[in-house]
């Protein structure tokens, strides 16, 4: 998994319509033991501007998982993204991590994955509203970058 990564990170760095993005790595003297990347999404037929972004992906290396990096790394990007002027903030990951930052079921909020989500998985596709008077005034399906847009990516 770990080279796959890499390789969706190199992809994403260098595709225009990820752009812009946020980049945040967490070190361990001089070894990188995590890395988190936030991509611009956007809205297909939505109503009125909506800066949105997709988190994708998380890494903690395996020998320094538990140790509240990757916990870390999502506040810290949450944080840059909302000074950023981002509203929304889309994840397909496991709900009883990210619901502590504050992800929701997106498809219940009217947001749809890129890709079908399998009904019983259906709660990883999850949104953080840092603008939460737009939930219920925006919806549509969420169109990711170029370079995420592979139904391979959207399994969770």
């Amino acid at each position: 998994a770990g080279r796959g990564i890499s390789e969706l990170v190199g992809k994403l760095t260098v595709d225009p319509t990820a752009q812009p993005s946020w980049s945040l790595v967490a070190t361990k003297g001089v070894d990188m033991v995590g890395h988190v990347l936030f991509t611009t999404a956007r809205l297909q037929r939505a109503t009125r501007s909506v800066g949105a972004t997709i988190l994708a992906p998380l890494s903690v290396s395996p020998e320094q998982q538990g140790q509240s990096i990757g916990t870390r790394l999502v506040d810290e990007g949450l944080r840059t993204v909302r000074e950023a002027g981002v509203d929304l903030v889309f994840v397909l990951g496991h709900p009883g991590f990210y619901s502590r930052f504050g992800f929701a079921p997106a498809g219940a909020l009217g947001f749809d994955a890129p890709y079908p989500i399998p009904p019983h998985n259906a709660g990883a596709w999850m949104v953080h509203a840092l603008r939460p008077d737009l939930l219920g005034r925006v919806s549509g399906r969420v169109i990711c970058a170029d370079a995420l847009d592979d139904p391979g990516y959207w399994r969770e």
